[in-house]
């Protein structure tokens, strides 16, 4: 009885750990790809029913527009950074992880920014973005603007027990994840 016991803990904290490692791993992976833009990745990384609920082209499109557009160019400044995992926690079939990690980006824009319009466009970031720390360099016509990123991680019979994410810098992930799963569950995260 002991053994079965000992065998019965050991297997279980054994693919506890090979969840966690397998949630850093697929972290780096996405993080990486959005570094390199690499959007079918970055699309393929996504919970499959968002990806689902929004369609796979649209997706596409959009993030693409995301990084590069008439506007603007945005880009991740650093190729990793570290990660700060949260609990993982479970509710019936599903498992849950909040990641953070300070994610500075640049933003440069297509056109010259005249004072005013840099004004503008510092407010807007800010916003955004969810910080206050942006910076206009006038000879680079670029903003530095550090913040600070949260994904949520799941993983679940939709996700082939893969860990797939959300970005919750984006306002319309944000509310696909309520509709998904609703609000008490941002809340339960800690969100």
């Amino acid at each position: 009885m002991k053994k079965y016991f000992f065998s019965l803990l050991l297997v279980g904290s054994f693919s506890f750990s090979q969840s966690v490692e397998n949630l850093k791993l697929e972290t780096k992976k996405f993080y990486e790809a959005n570094y390199l833009m690499d959007f079918e990745v970055i699309i393929a990384a996504y919970y499959p029913k968002m990806v689902e609920s929004i369609g796979k082209e649209k997706m596409l499109l959009e993030t693409e527009k995301q990084f590069e557009n008439e506007e603007y160019r945005l880009r991740f400044q650093l190729e990793t950074v570290p990660f700060l995992f949260g609990k993982i926690t479970k509710k019936q079939n599903q498992s849950f992880c909040v990641v953070r990690c300070r994610n500075p980006i640049r933003y440069f824009f297509e056109t010259k920014l005249t004072d005013e319009k840099a004004i503008e466009k510092a407010t807007w970031l800010k916003k955004i973005n969810k910080t206050t720390e942006v910076t206009f360099e006038p000879k680079r016509n670029s903003f530095n603007v550090r913040r600070s990123t949260v994904f949520i991680a799941i993983i679940d019979e939709n996700t082939n027990n893969q860990w797939k994410f959300f970005n919750l810098d984006d306002a319309k992930q944000i509310e696909l994840f309520q509709t998904l799963f609703g609000e008490s569950l941002l809340k339960e995260l800690g969100l």
